[in-house]
């Protein structure tokens, strides 16, 4: 049955009437993770909901963005002018809006499966109606949630040879495997709605992204009222960050595969894995200085020091900016064919990427073509620019133009032939990077869209499901997917780490939801059953509680998101844990290893005392220098900012805002407590700058000239908070 055409609207109100007047008002909507939200087309069957309390609305999503704030009034003074330049020209989510203020009406509801980080711990509602599942499992749980409506945004064609086609662009991650689904609900008897929104500002991706726009019902399309994308600023790289970087840029092996995470430690290994390539005699310096073979044999095995000659392939659910850097670097450049048996003969290195006459006589030796070539042979071979694609079998001969060939590969003539005319010069077709869904700054939104047709066509934006998993039904080739992710280094996040190895990423042990499992546990149990691949949990050895450091490396805790059997690989800012495979005695201890000093004691006595170690062990003193001093001498002397930047790849926040976020990061700290708050008050209030050393960065806050005793007071507080941090040039650290 052929599908009809899309009806195509120039009004979002009018596509909402044409969506009721479909389904009904009965409507469970899902929304596309991040920033594949259609915001004019959700934002006016929101306002319609709003108005009609007959209407009944569930929207069923993931990371609903929305432009930062503050809490305090210093803070959202720091903010409004940085959120009106950066997304002043973007329409606001509305009800994502409403969910942070609370305004739901009754008849809208909002289920998450995945929360921007901490945004809704303290919100009681948003936590009953949270959605705990695996990437992998997300559609599954949306079509037994009832989705009848899928709307998103898309990328028109930008070139003739695209005409017809949409791209799904920056979310095909779940769409690609819900649009089937829906369609197979809608031939069993139940209506459905699949919703377009088009937007010229979106980078058209072809691949499995580009489908046809014949699979929508309705598009929303208005030139005119296109808006700029969502973009999440460049985070700020800090020395211990720098570090675990590093540490992680040592277990990449060249011609292996690559997952990486948003933020700033995965920015921080982009960077790390950029100056090993690019600058590698001062990355083996460091890895020198560090003592790293000696302290951490793991890396010999499994890593390496020397630039990445082989390249590369990157395949991770969400396309980070920091591929397309790796990519411009030269760092990421291995090519993956969607053929399980050719691309286990290039990684055997029996197939090169130049073609010649030994390219076919090792796919016939394998039995992957005949001799004399058939039809089929020629088409695979035209496929991966093995032939040339001219080249066409007629009548039992090959056929380029008007010369016609014996197809026989034992013949000397037919082969010289063959070489002569029908040969390609390289392999084509190959894939460089797999992502299912990607959301970063607006430079990255650039570097997307002005790709060069070649790279263009390597990045391959599909469904989470063929990244994800290794035995996925619709996609299932387990064999393809070993063969493209040789030596994979699946790179996430933690917020803590259990001594017993288990870990603690997504929520608390009260039960509140900091973020969402995602695709972590789906890349930790790969890793596991990939050949050679390799699990790397990273995180920072303590954090900041109020006044309090506390240690990230617990004894237990309470909830995990990684169980202790998936134990792997850790990474703080003092060193590298193997897990993988060790006793618990050994687990319990290489973990304290990389704990920061200040707790070494403590968590070595809770293990002692659980029996998990040897009453008799004594810390060996090379452990005992674990000390945020050390770490800070240790990027001095390694070049300090200038080898290891706060934003090597550019920063959205001037460098008066970094130096006012700087100082508010540190007042906030300074009163966290009840005391902390009585000293600052006191000290605040004796506070002035006569000598208008902060006169620019008072009139940045509007403080300059304050009215009234409230502005007085956050003047005279701001000053205070400058005066903390001693230095106002000082860029080193990111607003908060």
């Amino acid at each position: 049955m052929v599908k009809d055409m899309p009806l195509t609207l120039n009004d979002s109100q009018a596509c909402v009437d044409q969506l009721i007047q479909r389904v009904g008002k009965d409507i469970t909507l899902g929304l596309p993770l991040g920033l594949g939200k259609p915001i004019r087309f959700v934002n006016a069957l929101y306002e319609r909901a709003q108005a009609d309390p007959g209407i009944n609305l569930h929207i069923v999503t993931a990371l609903s963005l929305t432009p930062p704030g503050g809490s305090s009034t210093l803070e959202k003074r720091f903010m409004e002018p940085f959120v009106e330049r950066l997304y002043g020209d973007i329409p606001e989510l509305d009800y994502a809006r409403d969910v942070i203020r609370k305004r739901l009406p009754p008849n809208v509801t909002v289920s998450e499966f995945f929360f921007k980080a901490g945004a809704f711990l303290n919100d009681a509602t948003q936590q009953r109606r949270y959605v705990c599942t695996n990437y992998t499992h997300a559609v599954r749980d949306l079509m037994d949630l009832g989705v009848n409506v899928l709307a998103q945004l898309v990328a028109p064609p930008t070139k003739a040879g695209d005409k017809g086609l949409l791209s799904l662009s920056c979310n095909p991650d779940l769409t690609l495997d819900l649009m089937p689904l829906l369609r197979q609900r809608e031939a069993d008897g139940n209506v459905v709605a699949i919703v377009g929104e088009l937007n010229r500002h979106l980078p058209f991706l072809g691949n499995s992204a580009a489908i046809s726009d014949s699979q929508f019902d309705l598009l929303l399309e208005h030139p005119r009222s296109d808006y700029p994308l969502f973009s999440a600023p460049q985070m700020a790289i800090s020395p211990e960050d720098h570090l675990i970087g590093f540490y992680a840029s040592t277990l990449l092996k060249d011609g292996g595969t690559l997952q990486v995470g948003i933020g700033s430690l995965g920015s921080a290994l982009v960077h790390n894995a950029i100056l090993r390539h690019q600058h590698n005699a001062h990355w083996k310096a460091v890895y020198d200085q560090l003592a790293v073979a000696a302290n951490f044999p793991v890396v010999e095995s499994l890593g390496g020091v020397d630039p990445f000659e082989k390249g590369l392939y990157g395949c991770s659910e969400m396309m980070v900016d920091g591929f397309i850097h790796l990519l411009e670097a030269g760092v990421i450049h291995r090519e993956v064919y969607n053929n399980a048996e050719l691309q286990e003969l290039i990684n055997q290195g029996r197939i090169e990427p130049d073609v010649s006459l030994d390219t076919l006589d090792v796919l016939h030796a394998e039995d992957l073509i005949d001799s004399p070539l058939r039809a089929r042979d020629v088409a695979l071979l035209r496929g991966y620019g093995i032939f040339r694609s001219d080249v066409e079998y007629k009548g039992g001969r090959l056929r380029i133009g008007e010369q016609s060939l014996e197809p026989d590969l034992d013949a000397k003539a037919s082969r010289e032939a063959i070489s002569a005319l029908a040969l390609g010069k390289k392999l084509t077709g190959g894939i460089v990077i797999h992502g299912g869904f990607y959301v970063g700054p607006a430079s990255f939104y650039q570097k997307l869209r002005d790709l060069s047709p070649e790279d263009r066509q390597r990045i391959s934006m599909t469904s989470v499901n063929f990244i994800n998993h290794l035995y996925d039904h619709a996609f299932g080739n387990q064999r393809l997917k070993a063969a493209q992710r040789a030596h994979s280094r699946f790179i996430n996040t933690a917020m803590m780490h259990t001594l017993n190895g288990a870990a603690v990423s997504d929520g608390l042990e009260d039960g509140r939801v900091v973020s969402g499992v995602g695709g972590q546990y789906n890349f930790v149990a790969m890793a596991h059953e990939l050949p050679g691949a390799r699990s790397i949990i990273c995180l920072r050895s303590t954090r900041k509680s109020g006044h309090k450091t506390v240690s990230n490396l617990v004894f237990n805790y309470g909830h995990c998101t990684i169980p202790r059997h998936l134990r792997d690989i850790v990474i703080t800012e003092y060193g590298i844990a193997d897990l993988r495979g060790q006793p618990d005695e050994q687990v319990y201890l290489r973990l304290i290893r990389i704990a920061d000093s200040r707790f070494q004691e403590s968590l070595l006595a809770q293990a002692k005392k659980a029996g998990k170690v040897d009453p008799a062990f004594q810390m060996p003193l090379g452990w005992r220098n674990n000390t945020p001093e050390r770490i800070k001498s240790l990027v001095q002397s390694a070049g300090g900012g200038d080898v290891f930047p706060a934003f090597p790849f550019g920063c959205d926040f001037t460098d008066q805002e970094l130096t006012l976020g700087k100082a508010l990061k540190g007042l906030k700290a300074a009163t966290a407590t009840r005391r902390g708050k009585m000293a600052a008050l006191w000290r605040a209030i004796k506070a002035s700058d006569e000598q208008g050393r902060y006169a620019s960065l008072l009139q940045r806050m509007n403080l300059d000239n304050p009215k009234g005793l409230r502005e007085t007071l956050d003047q005279k507080l701001l000053i205070h908070g400058l005066d903390l941090i001693q230095t106002p040039s000082n860029t080193g650290n990111q607003p908060t």
